[in-house]
């Protein structure tokens, strides 16, 4: 992996994930060979801030990653899931995802 004097490719995802700008955030995770499933509900809350009309969309293909990669997950899990990304920004929404991701180890 080649490192330039901006920092790693994930150090530019982080930094472009911070500015609520999802042309530089999906630029900056292009470059990453996976992003993981935190991150990706990261990219989520920041097309919420920015691009409120993409995010439904974005939702659904987290919901959907979830359920792949968390085969075991039940419907009340999913469900809990999809409760807290709809009251999203809020501060109880947020610390409800994850509280549910490290109970069930999604990520």
């Amino acid at each position: 992996m080649f490192v330039n004097s901006e920092g790693s490719p994930y150090t530019r995802f982080k930094r472009a994930l911070a500015t609520d700008n999802p042309l530089l955030i999906r630029a900056a995770a292009a470059e990453l060979p996976w992003v993981h499933l935190p991150d990706a509900l990261a990219v989520c809350v920041a097309i919420k801030a920015s691009k409120p009309d993409q995010f439904e969309r974005a939702a659904i293909r987290w919901l959907g990653r979830l359920c792949l990669e968390q085969p075991a997950l039940s419907i009340r899990e999913l469900r809990e899931a999809a409760n807290a990304l709809e009251q999203l920004p809020s501060t109880e929404a947020s610390a409800r995802l994850p509280d549910s991701a490290a109970r069930r180890r999604w990520g």
